[in-house]
């Protein structure tokens, strides 16, 4: 199934990409550190001549399956930049990036390298540098590093020992570095035109007919020019080369670009706006590989993603939302209509969420933020504001002060039905995302390898499966019918719902805490708390009769600022968090495995139900301890409370984007075993036994 590029999303993408990825960069530490692409800085002369230059190289060799890009990465992508801290008398040029290759992934051009390759600039030393000085040049390297499933900025400080010298350079270097010269395009002596013909861009390139051209493709290093996996047509007019393709963007002027004429050959090219020749006899070109949708993943998600919505409705995290849906029902009385109305209005909510959630999800991994399902969570400002919402929800269901749509009139009533359903639906989809059940995972770690119009309606699916159930209360007459009729019970019943939406507020109370890792950085946290309390109660005494206005604008003013500190004190909040376990990191697993031993990994947040859960039901268990440390096992605890890139990464390698993630691995195996998402002590201990 061919792909087409929606420019809209593209252009968001991009945007997203250079906003949140680069700002990533800029905060990141520069210490040396474990990277997909490895960089190693090089020099053809070590003791390069004052008032001479001499080249270095930057080598980049990719992992298996990893890729990086040319100066303009295309749809989703960036090169590399260099902050460099060059000594007194020494300068250095741009880096010149050898021809890449064009690599469409779900609909978007990529131009990149899934080789080693290498970048050549030249360090010119000042000649008025004595001869003996160190000039060791070094800088901090930022890159991003992809594979089809996920990418990562990446940063690593790069030097290298150089002294001032003669400026010799050996045959063994001086042959490598002409290797890389080779790879490199060769400038055009001549400029090319180009014009717009309305949605068309043209192009022509000055080019004996005696160059030989066997895969031509033309790479557009300015900005908003081309439409970039729009197919382009190439043919020759005599001397001269026709490239025609879709036009995008404004740019004016001189542009700049790369002419491929073969696997690692090309041409740099400048052109001029110009009148561009008409076409003339077409050359076959090959384009960019593709990546193709993969169907029978994108309908296997999705029908996981609504089994696995519609068992969510029996996890404990989804049960007190749940109360308020079933006070509303029981409110309409059965009424048909209402029940429809507040059922599709439900649905409406739980799928938006989903939606907005997993797009916002979508764009961040696709700028290179290292996040998954549920990455609202992993920070403590939004633990806070759910924890001020289930606190007010509480407050009203125990009465403490009134919501319109609670009374006030049938007007009224009728008025607030389809609001408060979708209301309702949404919080539902907010809170159930720390719970991860049966299929879900999978079906969540299928939007991985989907482009994001494929992914997006599995994160749709997930809502409409929670909404299941009163889809069906709402078009299915028998299940109405068994509805209660509203009564006296309702309000004793309403009041004891506040009880496990009281408990959902001390979980997200005790998350926090968690978050924060202490309780001194919860004082701004619990005085907003508080002072919310007491806007709602002020609130609630003014709806039976109070007048004392003055008492609520002082209570609100008061939670705004002491929300507005709570906020500013999260935003720096840090942690550390110790499991039944050593710590997970790549290296800690390496060294795990290599002392032959059979090593447990276990991913979990303090938010997950499911992962707290298994870890009281099955994992903290005396007889699974006992039998793990008779075999021998090493455990590993990844906790993705706050977020992790490397844990990100770890559940992207395997499928995931979410927790819990249970991996076994016995001694000499060359890949884990993926447990199920929920555990039994005796499967641990069977699993223990065989070793």
């Amino acid at each position: 199934m061919e792909l087409r590029n929606n420019g809209i999303v593209t252009g968001l993408w991009r945007l997203a990409l250079a906003m949140v990825a680069m700002g990533q960069l800029a905060l990141a530490s520069a210490h040396a550190q474990s990277t997909h692409i490895a960089p190693k800085l090089v020099a053809e002369s070590a003791a390069p001549a004052p008032g001479e230059s001499t080249s270095i190289a930057l080598t980049m060799t990719p992992d298996e399956g990893w890729h990086g890009y040319w100066v303009n990465g295309g749809d989703a992508g960036f090169g590399l930049s260099v902050e460099w801290n060059a000594p007194e008398g020494v300068s250095v040029t741009p880096f010149r990036y050898p021809v890449p290759e064009p690599l469409i992934l779900f609909g978007m051009m990529n131009h990149v390298y899934e080789h080693p390759y290498a970048l050549l600039a030249d360090v010119r030393v000042d000649p008025r540098v004595a001869r003996g000085s160190d000039l060791t040049l070094s800088g901090v390297a930022n890159w991003l590093a992809c594979t089809d499933k996920v990418c990562v900025p990446e940063k690593a400080v790069i030097s290298v020992k150089l002294v001032a010298g003669d400026g010799a350079v050996s045959a063994a270097d001086r042959a490598r570095f002409d290797t890389w010269r080779a790879a490199l395009p060769q400038p055009l002596d001549r400029p090319g035109r180009w014009e717009r013909r309305g949605e068309r861009v043209r192009f022509a390139i000055p080019l004996p007919e005696s160059v030989a051209i066997d895969a031509p493709y033309l790479f557009a290093e300015t900005q908003d020019v081309i439409d970039y996996p729009a197919p382009q047509t190439f043919s020759r007019s005599g001397d001269m080369i026709v490239v025609e393709t879709r036009a995008k963007g404004g740019a004016e002027g001189e542009i700049a670009g790369l002419l491929r004429l073969g696997e690692g050959r090309g041409l740099s090219v400048r052109f001029q706006p110009g009148a561009v020749p008409a076409a003339g006899k077409a050359i076959a070109t090959t384009g960019g590989r593709d990546k193709t949708f993969d169907i029978a993943t994108f309908f296997a998600a999705l029908g996981g993603a609504l089994v696995g919505g519609l068992i969510l409705n029996l996890m404990p995290c989804v049960f007190p939302i749940l109360s308020l849906k079933a006070l509303s029902l029981a409110r309409s009385g059965g009424d048909a209509r209402a029940a429809k109305v507040e059922g599709l209005a439900y649905a409406a909510g739980a799928v938006a969420t989903a939606l907005l959630l997993g797009g916002a999800l979508l764009g961040l991994r696709a700028a290179g933020e290292q996040v998954g399902w549920a990455f609202q969570l992993q920070h403590p400002l939004s633990v806070l504001v759910l924890l001020l919402l289930t606190v007010a929800i509480t407050l009203n269901l125990l009465g403490t002060y009134e919501l319109p749509s609670f009374g006030g009139g049938q007007a009224l009533a009728e008025k607030g039905g389809a609001a408060g359903g979708f209301w309702t639906g949404a919080l539902a989809a907010f809170v159930a995302t720390p719970c991860s059940g049966p299929l879900l995972g999978a079906a969540l770690g299928a939007t991985l390898v989907l482009p994001a119009w494929a992914a997006l309606p599995i994160f749709g699916g997930l809502g409409l499966g929670l909404a299941l159930p009163f889809l069906a209360v709402g078009f299915v007459p028998a299940l109405r019918q068994r509805l209660p009729k509203p009564g006296p019970w309702m309000a004793r019943f309403r009041k004891w719902m506040a009880l496990p939406m009281g408990l959902t507020a001390l979980a997200l109370g005790w998350l926090l805490w968690r978050q924060l890792g202490s309780a001194d950085a919860l004082a701004y946290p619990l005085i907003a708390l508080a002072m919310a309390i007491a806007l709602l109660w002020h609130w609630g005494s003014m709806q039976r009769g109070d007048r004392r206005g003055w008492l609520l604008a002082l209570s609100a003013l008061l939670f705004a600022a002491s929300f507005g500190a709570a906020a500013a004190e999260l935003a720096s909040g840090s942690r550390s968090v110790a499991g039944t376990g050593s710590t997970y990191s790549p290296d800690a697993l390496a060294k795990a495995r290599a002392t032959g031993k059979p090593v447990f990994v276990y991913f979990t947040a303090d938010w997950c139900l499911s992962c707290k859960a298994n870890e009281a039901g099955a994992i903290n268990r005396e007889a699974v301890q006992k039998a793990f440390d008779k075999a021998g096992v090493v455990t590993l605890v990844g906790d993705w409370t706050n977020g992790d890139p490397a844990i990100t990464r770890a559940l992207a390698e395997h499928g995931r984007n979410s927790v819990p993630l249970y991996l076994w691995y016995a001694p000499g195996a060359a890949e884990p075993e993926i447990l199920p998402q929920i555990l039994t002590p005796g499967m641990l201990v069977d699993k223990a036994g065989s070793q």
